[in-house]
C-alpha cells in the first residue's frame, strides 16, 4: 500500500522511480536534477537572498482568521504598519457562534472591517466560509506562494505553494520583511493506481500520515505529490488530501496539476490564475513515498492523533484488541486525570459511536458532501444517542447543494446541515457528551481538542474518518461502517460556483487602504505587554515537565472556550497548559515576580523569597551577577513540543507569564520553533535522556553570560542546575538566523522592529 525509500531518487519522465543506490546512471547530476522540483522553481521566484540555501522568501497573499488577525494586525500596528503591501484575507470561521465569558465575536470582526478598510485588505464575513475553502476559491494560484496564520494553509493541489505559520511570520510580511529558512528538503509522494469506490480523500491521507509522521520522514520538508495516480483524482479529492498533510508535520505541499485543476480555475472564473506544474525530466528528491491508491481502504484514526491509524476492516475485526490499545495509549496521553475506557462502545460485537462530524477544510468540500448525501438517502440516523452534522465549507458550496437536492436528502435522514464554520475541530461546536465517540472528516483529534475538559473530570473521544464512511455508519445509525460495504450509486454530481455570494457580501479593498477610517475596538482587545530584552545573565526556573512523546500546541494553549479571550494577551494566558498542567500558570506567575521587581527598579529577591538561597549559591562562584544584569522567569520542559496548530499563543502566552525559554529534546514542527523565537523565547535543545534529565520540576537553571552566547552564536551553551552547589549541564539552541538572533536579544519581534524605527 505505502512504501518509503530508505535514499534519495531519482524520478524520470514524471513516472520512472530510480533509487539513487550511489552508482545510478541518470542524466543529470544530483545538483542538477534537485534544482527540477516543482518546489526549487517556486522557491526560486520568490526568494529574494540571491542563495538558494538561506531562502528570504516574498509571499504573493497572506490570510488569517479571527483567532489570529487581532493580535497580528496589533503587532503589526505596534512596529510601524501604515497599509498592507500585499492582499491580506481576514476570515471570521472561528468564533462565530458563542463566546463565552471574553471577546464579543463582534467586537473582533469589526476590528477586522475596520482594518480591512484602513490598511486595505479583504474581509471575509462570519458564515461565508472557512478560511481555507475562501483561499482556494479566491486566492490561490499557480506558482504562487500563500503565508497563513493556520497550520492547515495548504493549496498544494492548485499548484499554489501555502505555509501555515504563527503571527509574527505574517507581522514581517506586512512589514515588507522576509521569511529567512535554509532550503528545504522535497519528498515525492508518488501515487499509482487509482481509489476503489467508497474510498474517499481523507483514508488516503491517514493512511500517509500513518506512515511517515512517527518516523519523521517528512518533517519540515516539501511534499511533491507526482506520478499517474494523481490524473486519476478529482481536484476536490486532491484538496482534501492535502490540506491533511500538515498533520505530517511538513513544511508544505505542491503538486503536479493538468486539465482538471485547470477546470477548477474555470469553475471559479479565474482562469486566468491556472498553471501547468510538473517536475523536470530527470528531477532528484530527498526521500520518496510511494502510495497504491487502489490499495487503500478505508481508515479510521482512533484517539489521540491523525497517525493512530488502522483500516476500518481491522478495528471491525479486532474491536477488544485494538481499543485496549487506544486505553493504553491515552494512559501517557491524559496522565491518568481521568478513568478512560472505550469498552462500553461494544455493543453486540460491533463499535458503536454518539456522534458523526463532516466538516471544516478538511471534509466541508463539494463532493466529500454529495458522496454522504449519495449513502445515507433512503436511510436515517434513528432517534438513539447519534447525532449527525455536516458543515459545508463555504457558503458557495452550500448553496450549490441546495440545488443539487443533496441538503435536503441529508436533512431528511436526521442530518443538521450548518454554516461555514471550524468550532467542531477545535472544540467550540459540537462538542460529545462526556465518554462520547465522534467520528470526524476534520483535521485532528488531539486530546479535549474536541472541547472536554479534563480539569473538570471530563473526557470524550475523537476518530478521524473519510465522509463516505460516517456517512455509511451514519445510515448503520451509528455502527460503525466502511463505505466499502455498502452498494451505492454516486451521482457524481458536477459543481457549479456562484461567484455573486462573495460580490455581494465580502468587503474587498482590491488593495486601496484608506488611513482616514477609525479601528473599531472593543473593550476586551488588549495591547501586547512591555517585554523586556535579553539580560546579560538568566534564571529560570522550571515550572512545567511534560515527558508526554509529543506535546501539542492545542495542550499549551487550549482551544475551544479559551479562545474567547484571544484578543487579551494576558487573558488568554490564564488558560496555559490548564489541561495539561493546571499547576503551570501559579508557578510561573509566582516567579515573574522576581522579573517585575527588576523592571520596577526594586530588589527581585524581596518579590520572590525563595530566589535568595539561589542567587546565594549562584554568588559563590559568580560574584558580579547582581543588579543590573540579571533576570529571572521560567521554562518548561516538554520532549518534543509545538505538533499541531501555528497558533502563536502557545508561546505568547507563556511569554507574557514571564517565561524566557523552552528546553526541549525536539521542536515537532518548524513553525512553534519560530513562534518561540519571534516571542524572545530561547529555543534549547538538551540531549540528555528526559527519563534522566540532570534537572527536574521546581529546580532553578542558571545561564551565566547567556546574551553574549545568543551573539556570539556559540554551539553549546553552559548552564548550571542550582541547588546547594552548581551542577553544569550543557543546552544548544540550534540554527538561528542573524535577524533570529536579534529578535530573541531585543526581547521579541515587536522589540526588535520598534528599534528599527
Amino acid at each position: 500500500m505505502i512504501k518509503l525509500y530508505d535514499n534519495g531518487v531519482y524520478l524520470l519522465n514524471g513516472t520512472e522511480i530510480v533509487e539513487d543506490t550511489g552508482n545510478v546512471q541518470v542524466p543529470l547530476s544530483k545538483e542538477e536534477a534537485a534544482r527540477n522540483t516543482m518546489a526549487y522553481g517556486i522557491l526560486n521566484a520568490h526568494n529574494t537572498s540571491g542563495n538558494m540555501q538561506n531562502l528570504q522568501i516574498k509571499f504573493d497573499k497572506l490570510t488569517s482568521h479571527d483567532i489570529t488577525f487581532v493580535g497580528i494586525i496589533q503587532t503589526a500596528r505596534a512596529s510601524g504598519l501604515q497599509k498592507f503591501p500585499i492582499p491580506y484575507v481576514l476570515t471570521n470561521c472561528h468564533n462565530s457562534l458563542c463566546a463565552v465569558g471574553g471577546t464579543i465575536n463582534e467586537d473582533d470582526h469589526m476590528f477586522g472591517l475596520t482594518c480591512a478598510k484602513k490598511y486595505g485588505g479583504v474581509y471575509v464575513p462570519p458564515h461565508q466560509a472557512v478560511i481555507h475553502q475562501y483561499a482556494r476559491e479566491m486566492l490561490a494560484g499557480g506558482g504562487k506562494m500563500i503565508l497563513g496564520s493556520d497550520s492547515h494553509t495548504r493549496y498544494g493541489a492548485l499548484g499554489t505553494m501555502a505555509m501555515g505559520e504563527g503571527g509574527p511570520e505574517l507581522v514581517k510580511q506586512l512589514l515588507n520583511k522576509t521569511y529567512d529558512i535554509k532550503m528545504p528538503g522535497v519528498i515525492a509522494i508518488y501515487l499509482d493506481g487509482e481509489p476503489m469506490k467508497g474510498v474517499g480523500p481523507q483514508d488516503v491521507a491517514l493512511a500517509i500520515i500513518g506512515a511517515v509522521f512517527k518516523n519523521g520522514y517528512v518533517n519540515n520538508k516539501v511534499m511533491e505529490f507526482v506520478g499517474p495516480g494523481v490524473k486519476k483524482l478529482s481536484a476536490d479529492f486532491r484538496i482534501g488530501i492535502d490540506v491533511m498533510t500538515t498533520e505530517t508535520t511538513c513544511l508544505s505541499s505542491i503538486w503536479t496539476t493538468d486539465e482538471k485543476i485547470e477546470e477548477f480555475y474555470e469553475i471559479h472564473g479565474r482562469s486566468g490564475d491556472y498553471k501547468e506544474l510538473n517536475p523536470g525530466a530527470c528531477t532528484y528528491y530527498d526521500g520518496c513515498v510511494y502510495v497504491n491508491l487502489s490499495e487503500i481502504k478505508p481508515m479510521i484514526a482512533m484517539p489521540f492523533h491523525p497517525s493512530n491509524v488502522y483500516t476500518i476492516d481491522e478495528v471491525n475485526a479486532n474491536l477488544k484488541d485494538i481499543l485496549h490499545d487506544v486505553e493504553q495509549k491515552a494512559l501517557v496521553s491524559l496522565d491518568g486525570a481521568v478513568e478512560y475506557s472505550l469498552q462500553d462502545k461494544i455493543r453486540d460485537g460491533k463499535l458503536y459511536v454518539e456522534q458523526g462530524i463532516i466538516a471544516g477544510c478538511a471534509g466541508g468540500g463539494f463532493e466529500n458532501i454529495c458522496a454522504a448525501a449519495d449513502i445515507i438517502k433512503g436511510h436515517n440516523i434513528g432517534s438513539d444517542a447519534f447525532t449527525f452534522s455536516v458543515y459545508p465549507a463555504s457558503m458557495p458550496v452550500y448553496m450549490e447543494l441546495v440545488k443539487n437536492g443533496a441538503a435536503a436528502d441529508l436533512m431528511e435522514a436526521g442530518t443538521v446541515v450548518k454554516t461555514a464554520f471550524c468550532g467542531p475541530c477545535f472544540g467550540a461546536g459540537d462538542t460529545p457528551a462526556n465518554n462520547a465517540f465522534s467520528i470526524r472528516h476534520t483535521t485532528r483529534n488531539f486530546p479535549n481538542r474536541e472541547g472536554s475538559k479534563l480539569q473538570s473530570g471530563q473526557i470524550s473521544s475523537v476518530a478521524l474518518m473519510d465522509a463516505r464512511s460516517i456517512a455509511a455508519t451514519a445510515a448503520n445509525k451509528g455502527y460503525l461502517t466502511s463505505a466499502t460495504d455498502l452498494d451505492v450509486e454516486y451521482k457524481g454530481q458536477k459543481y457549479h460556483f456562484d461567484s455573486n455570494i462573495y460580490a455581494n457580501r465580502v468587503f474587498d479593498s482590491h488593495g486601496v487602504a484608506d488611513p482616514d477610517v477609525e479601528i473599531q475596538f472593543g473593550p476586551n482587545i488588549k495591547d501586547w505587554p512591555e517585554m523586556s530584552a535579553l539580560p546579560e545573565n538568566l534564571i529560570v526556573k522550571v515550572v512545567s515537565e511534560i515527558h508526554d512523546p509529543v506535546t501539542t500546541t492545542d495542550e499549551l494553549i487550549p482551544s475551544g472556550e479559551t479562545s474567547s479571550y484571544r484578543s487579551n494577551p494576558l487573558g488568554l494566558a490564564e488558560f496555559a497548559l490548564s489541561r495539561k498542567d493546571p499547576a503551570y500558570v501559579g508557578r510561573a506567575k509566582e516567579v515573574q515576580k522576581a522579573q517585575k521587581a527588576i523592571e520596577a527598579g526594586t530588589c527581585p529577591l524581596d518579590a520572590l523569597e525563595e530566589l535568595k538561597p539561589v542567587m546565594a549559591t549562584i554568588q559563590k562562584t559568580y560574584p558580579e551577577v547582581g543588579e543590573g544584569n540579571i533576570g529571572v522567569g521560567s521554562t518548561i520542559f516538554a520532549v518534543k513540543p509545538g505538533d499541531g496548530s501555528a497558533r502563536e499563543q502557545a508561546a505568547s502566552c507563556q511569554k507574557v507569564l514571564g517565561g524566557w525559554a523552552n528546553i526541549a529534546i525536539e521542536y515537532a514542527t518548524k513553525r512553534y520553533r519560530s513562534n518561540l523565537i519571534n516571542w524572545g523565547m530561547l529555543p534549547f535543545l538538551t540531549d540528555a535522556d528526559h527519563e534522566h534529565l540532570p534537572f527536574k520540576n521546581g529546580d532553578y537553571i542558571f545561564v551565566p553570560d547567556v546574551r553574549k552566547a545568543v551573539e556570539e552564536k556559540a554551539d553549546v551553551i553552559k548552564a548550571y542546575v542550582v541547588g546547594d552547589d552548581l551542577d553544569e549541564i550543557n543546552l544548544r539552541l540550534g540554527d538561528l538566523t542573524d535577524a533570529e538572533r536579534q529578535i530573541i536579544l531585543d526581547g521579541c519581534l515587536i522589540n526588535y522592529y520598534k528599534a528599527e524605527m
